[in-house]
């Protein structure tokens, strides 16, 4: 006998221990196409969820510079709003998703007194004296205030703005560096903080400070992929722009001079402006390649696109021994895409074929249903395939095995792709030939 299971509910759990209803929540936040923030306010879900069984409210400070500023504050401001809130949560129809909803709605709203409190707060981090809340920050160490109003370690303005007695401080943090701190308490029930609460609380706080390490980690990366990037793409733009005008600075030198006959001059002239037309070709495929935007998708039917795709290279197969076949599986009529963006995808594709091939062979246009999800669109060709050392790279812009070739054909087709909803496949096996996938969603 087995037992299956869904990996995560999506119901949030009303009933079981506050380490289940901890756990389950930040386990469904992975689920989640979430905003750094919105992980954050998950997280203070998780440890204010609930009537008595979580803390009543929580406060999120982030470091900025060199101060410690509030963020947000959830929870209720007073025992009238709390009982209407825990019992909105108290509803077992109500889910995880809709949980965050309304805590976020929370957080927006500017007449919330709690949001306009914390939006006031900012402590110094690396005072000579810090006083708490930033000592824990400062400290990196989670602390447990009893009997706060006697504690002169506690801030006055940040004292006089809680108002409660007892509460926790979790810094957030990684191997070395402080990002922020998340204060707890139990204004409205009261209740005594206790060393499970704490234990909790803590994993809560290093849940966050990964949360924010990792979110930092990837906008670095990003970052320097994106400035690798800008620059090879200034080196490819150079080294594409510099031939044509080096040959027109060139053939202007001899126009300007006074020796030179009328053939020689129209011969320049003639080069000056194919070499001017090759310029605007190449910025106008840089061009189409970094404006990929479909704003809606709609039917495009498949034999009048293939048909168009066929007439558009016949002029260059006239004298070539190259066949083009197309194939529409019985009762496929339309794929939904963008058909301009559809269109130049497929002269891309057949482009690519007809340099595989050279001068022999033959090039295939299908459609066909995969599955009850996708159609596919595939290019296919016997020619030189793909070579292996290339086969990891073929997306990546500026890659080419041409040697006139921009490198964009793939990776402009890949990014419509994406923008379409689907996906692309390559298949090749050097000397034999390539098939190209296209999948677009069958609805």
């Amino acid at each position: 006998m087995i037992e299956r299971y869904h990996p995560f509910r999506h119901q949030f759990p009303q009933s079981g221990s506050k380490e289940l209803q901890i756990f389950s929540i930040l386990a469904q936040s992975f689920f989640q196409p979430f905003s750094l923030k919105d992980n954050l306010l998950v997280i203070l879900t998780a440890l204010t969820a609930g009537s008595g069984l979580g803390f009543n409210r929580a406060m999120l400070f982030l470091v900025d510079g060199n101060e410690l500023k509030g963020e947000f504050w959830l929870g209720p401001a007073s025992a009238e709003e709390a009982a209407s809130l825990w019992q909105i949560l108290s509803n077992h129809e109500i889910g995880y998703s809709e949980i965050i909803d309304y805590n976020r709605r929370l957080l927006m709203d500017e007449n919330n007194p709690l949001v306009q409190k914390i939006r006031q707060m900012s402590f110094p981090l690396y005072a000579a004296e810090p006083s708490l809340p930033a000592l824990a920050a400062s400290s990196r160490e989670i602390i447990h205030v009893k009997d706060a109003f006697n504690e002169p370690l506690v801030d006055r303005q940040f004292l006089e703005i809680i108002n409660v007695d007892e509460f926790l401080c979790i810094p957030l943090l990684s191997l070395d560096e402080i990002f922020g701190e998340i204060i707890l308490d139990n204004a409205i029930t009261r209740q005594p903080i206790k060393v499970q609460d704490i234990e909790l609380a803590s994993l809560c706080g290093l849940a966050a400070g990964n949360y924010i390490y990792v979110t930092r980690l990837q906008q670095r990366v990003m970052e320097m992929k994106k400035q690798a990037a800008l620059g090879e793409m200034a080196m490819f733009v150079t080294h594409q722009l510099r031939n044509p005008l080096v040959i027109i600075g060139g053939f202007v030198d001899q126009l300007l001079s006074s020796d030179i006959d009328e053939k020689r001059k129209m011969r320049n002239l003639k080069i000056i402006k194919e070499e001017i037309l090759r310029l605007e070709q190449i910025m106008d495929r840089l061009t189409r390649f970094f404006r990929i935007e479909i704003k809606e998708k709609v039917p495009v039917n498949l034999m009048e696109i293939f048909k168009i795709t066929m007439d558009n290279i016949k002029p260059f197969i006239k004298s070539k021994k190259i066949i083009i076949e197309s194939e529409i599986e019985p009762g496929l009529v339309y794929v939904l895409s963008d058909p301009v963006y559809l269109g130049e995808a497929l002269r891309n594709l057949v482009e690519n074929s007809l340099e595989a091939l050279q001068d022999k062979g033959v090039i295939r246009l299908r459609a066909f249903r995969e599955n009850n999800d996708w159609i596919v669109i595939s290019v296919e060709d016997n020619g030189q395939g793909i070579p292996e050392a290339l086969k990891e790279r073929i997306f990546e812009a500026f890659t080419s095995t041409k040697e006139k070739g921009l490198g964009l054909g793939l990776a402009y087709v890949k990014r419509f792709m994406e923008a379409n909803g689907g996906h692309i496949k390559v298949e090749s096996q050097e000397g034999e030939g390539t098939i190209i996938k296209l999948y677009f969603k069958a609805r």
